[in-house]
């Protein structure tokens, strides 16, 4: 395998007095930011700050639009035309942009979040009005999508560079989709199989689904929820095992500079 794997997190999703995640701890070991936009999470003294964190260290700055919906961190599916989805995430698009723009930071991804991200994977209006709105703001933007879904498709067929994300620290059904959160069985809690199932998802291109079958994936690049109990040390391990393996850790679309 001779192109680099990228490592994303969702990050920046404190707002006000609430704090989520430990983003200053987990930003050393990845290539990539996920930063929430301020309709699931984060708020714009937030955003400011988690960019001059990962322009500190290297780490290229994407914008993370979810469902206007901070009571449940945009967790919860809503009923949005593609209209209504379109104007969303082009108005969270120029929001974190703005921030970049005055911190002399380049936007380079967007991956949608939480249940956005899941509708769009099989709903077509969602996933057209996320691309539609990418393109309008700027179409040199990566879109990250789960490999087969509604999104990476529509991604695909207006033009839009797809990276396809697989999950470190979420299990998997046998359809390739995720383990629902609500289930016993969603997560992968342990470092060191987490970053095993990543080497394996990143050289083998398969991974291990909770009823013992092989799923074919594709790993451009590797998500690891900031949320999780353990997303420090598993971006860690995932990390340290990928770069023992001789495999290139680095930013999609060649750094995360200006």
């Amino acid at each position: 395998m001779d192109r680099p794997v990228d490592i994303n997190c969702d990050m920046g999703e404190s707002f006000g007095p609430w704090k989520m995640g430990r983003d200053a701890e987990i930003m050393p070991f990845i290539t990539a930011a996920n930063i929430a936009c301020g309709f699931h999470a984060g708020d714009p003294l937030v955003m400011a700050q988690t960019i001059t964190l990962a322009q500190r260290h290297g780490v290229a700055v994407g914008a993370h639009p979810g469902y206007r919906d901070l009571h449940g961190f945009g967790r919860r599916p809503m009923d949005c035309s593609e209209e209504e989805v379109y104007g969303d995430v082009l108005y969270q698009l120029g929001a974190i942009d703005a921030f970049c723009r005055a911190q002399g930071v380049r936007l380079r991804h967007v991956k949608p979040h939480g249940a956005l991200y899941n509708v769009a994977a099989r709903d077509e209006r969602t996933a057209r009005g996320i691309v539609r709105a990418i393109r309008a703001f700027d179409p040199d933007l990566i879109l990250y999508a789960l490999p087969g879904g509604q999104l990476a498709r529509e991604g695909e067929k207006s033009g839009l560079r797809v990276a396809y994300e697989v999950f470190a620290d979420r299990n998997y059904n046998p359809d390739g989709t995720l383990v629902s959160r609500r289930l016993g069985d969603a997560f992968v809690h342990d470092p060191e199989q987490a970053a095993e199932r990543v080497l394996r998802m990143v050289t083998e291109g398969k991974v291990r689904a909770v009823d013992g079958s092989d799923v074919p994936v594709r790993a451009d690049t590797v998500c690891i929820h900031g949320d999780g109990p353990m997303a420090v040390e598993i971006a860690r391990a995932v990390r340290q095992r990928l770069e023992a393996a001789g495999l290139t850790v680095a930013p999609l679309g060649g750094g995360a500079g200006v």
